[in-house]
């Protein structure tokens, strides 16, 4: 999987570094601590806080959508990014994320992930199922999530393949180039054969020339973010009960048939190894 963003707890630890070497007293007006109060600076939220083990404070942050825990001690000069353990070994920090981080409202937001603008490849009618790709023009394992979706396509997958722009300033005149073709699959399916993620970018677009596109592959990443996806590819897809998941990277190449809902279909692409 290629990441979105740097995590919280490593962006905090560039926020705060200066003042926790300084740890100077707070002043009595202060709403947060010095270190919490610095990545407020730089953006991030803070959602929820909540009384963690050892007197510690733990502090729910979000920055694009995407949740982080963090902790400080009780002289609040203090901050932990970072995994605690238990006196018995267990994992508190992914305890407490399963009690305080927000889940996200999948089912909500597939209105919107069918509207959002995309390219559509595999079967063209009745599909037996139906796949959800946010996709990077430069991220390789979305290449290897398409080479490892084509024998499905052939079986009744349909897949949505839904452009952003996250890695790099060459991401978005490829996928701008891609949503301007007069046909978008076969811009799209170009690009996959000839491996041009690795490409320079097309001369012509960008965001002052392709406005309107610019703007929606913009709102994908936006929606990408909503639904909790850190990276790319981001899939999403319904289950036959109804339920709607969604998960960040390559899936393991056995785990497709339940991702798609169809039967297993052999693949011995050697790229593709690293993923059985």
């Amino acid at each position: 999987m290629i990441d979105r963003f740097k995590t919280l707890a490593a962006r905090l630890a560039l926020f705060t570094a200066p003042l926790l070497l300084a740890a100077p007293a707070l002043s009595l007006a202060a709403t947060y601590p010095k270190a919490i109060q610095a990545a407020v600076d730089g953006g991030v939220k803070v959602v929820k806080t909540f009384p963690a083990a050892s007197s510690l404070t733990g502090w729910v942050l979000s920055e694009h959508g995407h949740y982080s825990l963090v902790f400080t001690t009780p002289d609040r000069k203090t901050l932990i990014a970072g995994q605690l353990i238990g006196e018995d070994n267990q994992d508190l920090t992914a305890g407490y994320a399963e009690q305080y981080i927000p889940k996200p409202d999948h089912a909500a937001l597939m209105k919107d992930l069918i509207a959002a603008p995309h390219i559509v490849e595999g079967a063209a009618k009745n599909p037996k199922s139906v796949l959800y790709v946010f996709f990077d023009p430069n991220c390789p394992f979305c290449h290897y999530t398409w080479m490892a979706l084509q024998a499905y396509e052939k079986v009744g997958l349909q897949v949505h393949w839904i452009p952003v722009a996250v890695l790099g300033p060459t991401s978005l005149p490829k996928a701008l180039a891609i949503m301007a073709a007069a046909d978008k699959t076969a811009a799209f399916r170009k690009m996959e054969v000839s491996g041009g993620m690795g490409k320079p970018a097309p001369a012509g677009f960008g965001a002052g020339t392709h406005p309107e596109l610019s703007a929606a592959v913009q709102k994908n990443g936006e929606l990408m973010d909503k639904f909790g996806i850190g990276g790319t590819p981001g899939i999403v897809w319904r289950e036959k009960g109804g339920k709607v998941k969604a998960i960040s990277g390559m899936p393991r190449l056995a785990d497709i048939p339940a991702i798609v809902g169809l039967p297993e279909q052999k693949n011995d692409d050697p790229e593709l190894a690293r993923f059985r």
